[in-house]
């Protein structure tokens, strides 16, 4: 004589069922392992922000142009009701402004009293490192301005600096937007 299950039994059945079909997860140590950061390209230099320093990755906003600023400067957003300044970084670097393009984000960037979009030529998305392979810059490989923002870099088919936006908003050139 079969016996019929209750709706709460039946469920429990199949609880336990999938329990024990389903395949494990990854384990803790495994993640904590790996170092993960928002890729993206300036120029011909490949770089890799750590996750806990971009806020969000937006498409290039409308924005209305700023006088009085410094040509890197491109003007200011409206971002969900807060003015967003927009920085070309490449033109904060020295190098020819970046061309309008379809592929050109902004790395928004919120830290302390600042609010900022980091204007670069292309976003790669997640990159996931392991920690340990992240390599030191030695001082002379580094030159310019660039060398007081990058701690060091992952090797992979191309060489990803690790670049600080956090390091980057402490700087009073990057502050100091007027002509």
């Amino acid at each position: 004589m079969s016996q019929s299950l209750t709706a709460f039994e039946l469920l429990l059945q199949i609880d336990q069922r999938c329990r024990l079909l389903a395949a494990d997860l990854p384990s803790q140590p495994s993640q904590r392992d790996s170092w993960s950061g928002i890729g993206f390209r300036l120029g011909e230099h490949w770089y890799v922000a750590p996750m806990s320093e971009v806020s969000e990755v937006l498409h290039e906003p409308r924005f209305t142009q700023l006088p009085g600023v410094k040509p890197w400067v491109k003007g200011v957003a409206n971002l969900r009701g807060r003015l967003l300044p927009i920085m070309d970084l490449c033109g904060f670097f020295g190098h020819e402004l970046s061309a309008a393009r379809r592929q050109r984000r902004v790395l928004v960037v919120e830290h302390e009293e600042v609010f900022a979009g980091l204007m670069v030529d292309e976003v790669y998305g997640l990159q996931h490192f392991a920690r340990d392979s992240m390599e030191p810059v030695a001082p002379d490989e580094l030159q310019g301005p660039m060398a007081s923002f990058v701690s060091g870099r992952f090797q992979r088919e191309q060489s990803w600096q690790v670049f600080s936006p956090f390091a980057l908003t402490q700087s009073q050139s990057f502050m100091h937007v007027a002509v």
